[in-house]
């Protein structure tokens, strides 16, 4: 379990984090977080699979700061936490050698390089009037991005199916159909399906437990801010991405697609799918997609205003129950949530291939699509080399006189 112990506290804001077996290693200066968690910002692509093995190996493998244990708990405990996993996790590791100081360190510098880069890229491919190339390369990857959310969706379907206990099999189903149906129609309002699958699950574990679980979804505060316009829609849309999505990453999209595109018009669904191909390419969170969004909606203020929001619970979480996440893993309502939620999620990432689809306005892009579907669900191949491969052929058939999308 996660220690919350005396002895793996220092008073003045350090910790000790043990070794593998070798006693404890003396916490860094919040120097070397800064630089050793920017380098994973810098270099973590791939989402995060890739950040959590690259936060393992300096944690665990090199520098002996938490024991294997500590660090598998801390990642099971994060995974019960809204919004984006790998994200917490980066901040619990850096928390746990020098609390708050080093969380608030860690965490920044994980997540500012890859935010610096978003928000460069968004400008180019968001500018009025961008170079052809700029447009092509966007239409190319922005086809291939409903094969990545079928993808990523599909990946997480066999664990999630192994964890469901076999009398709940039948629920975990509806609750991965629910979210897929949710995702595909609904945009914005999956929030609360996602909400609601949990809750279910919860009241169903309080059954069988012959007690009584409570469990309030949040319908007010949704009909109060999403009646709302300007800056306040956009603190929505943000604060949906990263305190009501379990799952993280691809769930996002049909939180936001509807409100970006549709509702509030800050972006064409060309410039959507831009967005997320970006998520997908740069590195650090994919979560920072969000930061496209809030380009769209009011510029560099609007960018930093949405991942401010988006990345304020993940720090609240952290910094305001870091050592009790051992409670709430061990937590049954927490586990029961999400074992409604989970599937919800997953299914909803699924579900997002329907509107990113339907997203497409030219011929080549199904194409590229199609090439795309194959390249990472037959041959495996990985998602940046697919999106980045998927760009390149749309500036070639756009610099050869192929139509652009609107």
């Amino acid at each position: 379990m996660i220690s919350t112990s005396k002895s793996a506290r220092v008073e003045d804001g350090a910790a000790l984090a043990r070794g593998s077996g070798e006693g404890p290693t003396p916490a860094p200066s919040l120097r070397v977080v800064a630089a050793e968690w920017g380098r994973i910002g810098v270099t973590g692509f791939g989402g995060p699979p890739a950040h959590i093995a690259l936060l393992r190996r300096l944690c665990v493998d090199e520098r002996g700061w938490l024991s294997p244990e500590e660090f598998e708990d801390a990642v099971a405990a994060c995974n019960l936490l809204p919004g984006p996993a790998s994200t917490q996790l980066a901040i619990y590791c850096a928390w746990r050698l020098r609390r708050r100081a080093g969380a608030l360190v860690g965490g920044a510098a994980f997540i500012l390089p890859g935010l610096a880069l978003i928000l460069g890229l968004a400008a180019l491919f968001l500018a009025g009037s961008p170079p052809r190339w700029v447009v092509g390369l966007g239409a190319g990857a922005g086809a291939a991005v409903a094969a990545v959310a079928a993808r990523v969706g599909a990946s997480l379907v066999p664990a999630s199916w192994r964890r469901a206990r076999a009398a709940s099999r039948v629920r975990w189903l509806a609750y991965l159909v629910a979210g897929g149906v949710a995702a595909a129609t609904l945009g914005p309002w999956l929030v609360l399906v996602l909400l609601g699958c949990g809750a279910l699950e919860v009241l169903c574990a309080g059954a069988r437990r012959g007690s009584t679980s409570s469990f309030a979804p949040l319908p007010l505060l949704v009909a109060a801010l999403a009646a709302t316009g300007g800056l306040a829609s956009l603190v929505w849309v943000a604060f949906k991405v990263g305190a009501l999505s379990f799952g993280g990453g691809f769930v996002i999209v049909p939180l936001m697609q509807a409100d970006a595109v549709h509702h509030y018009h800050w972006m064409t669904s060309a410039q959507f799918l831009n967005a997320v191909a970006l998520g997908q390419v740069t590195p650090g969170p994919v979560v920072l997609t969000v930061a496209v969004v809030g380009y769209a909606a009011a510029g560099v203020g609007g960018g930093l205003l949405a991942t401010a929001v988006a990345f304020a619970p993940s720090f609240l979480f952290i910094l305001a129950g870091g050592s009790r996440l051992a409670w709430v893993r061990g937590d049954a309502r927490a586990r029961s949530f999400l074992a409604g939620a989970g599937p919800c999620a997953i299914g909803a990432i699924i579900g997002s291939a329907v509107p990113l689809a339907l997203a497409l306005s030219e011929a080549w892009q199904v194409a590229v699509l199609a090439g795309a579907a194959v390249a990472l669900l037959v041959a495996r191949r990985g998602v940046v080399t697919t999106l980045l491969a998927a760009g390149v052929v749309g500036m070639v058939v756009v610099l050869a006189g192929g139509p652009l999308p609107h």
